[in-house]
């Protein structure tokens, strides 16, 4: 029965690794539903929410062509893929008071794809 058991979790191992690690091109998919706030690309620019290049490394509220919210600009975060994966999960939890309008990712996978995207701007 250890054996069987041992069995099972080895194969799952791969499986579960390769599902958090995050596919740019189904977030670029994701990042559909983002789109009608954020920009990405050469010509971005901020709209109802700021432009999202290189995101990933810089300080919150730190673009100047977007308006952002006090609790944004008090908040001191340096978007890491840690705290920028838990804005995605929860953006009221990590900033509260935020300005962003959305309740977050619960999908993991999600998450990691959206992030993996990101990464690439």
């Amino acid at each position: 029965m250890k054996r069987f058991i041992l069995m099972i979790l080895l194969h799952a191992i791969p499986f579960t690794l390769a599902h958090a690690a995050g596919d740019p091109k189904r977030g670029e998919v994701l990042f559909q539903r983002c789109a009608s706030c954020h920009a990405v690309g050469p010509y971005a620019s901020a709209g109802y929410g700021p432009q999202l290049n290189r995101i990933v490394g810089r300080r919150s509220a730190s673009t100047t062509d977007y308006r952002y919210s006090e609790a944004m600009k008090k908040s001191g975060l340096v978007w890491n893929e840690k705290n920028l994966a838990a804005f995605l999960r929860a953006p009221h939890d990590v900033v509260p008071g935020t300005s962003m309008r959305f309740w977050g990712i619960k999908d993991e996978q999600q998450v990691a794809d959206l992030l993996s995207y990101l990464k690439t701007l």
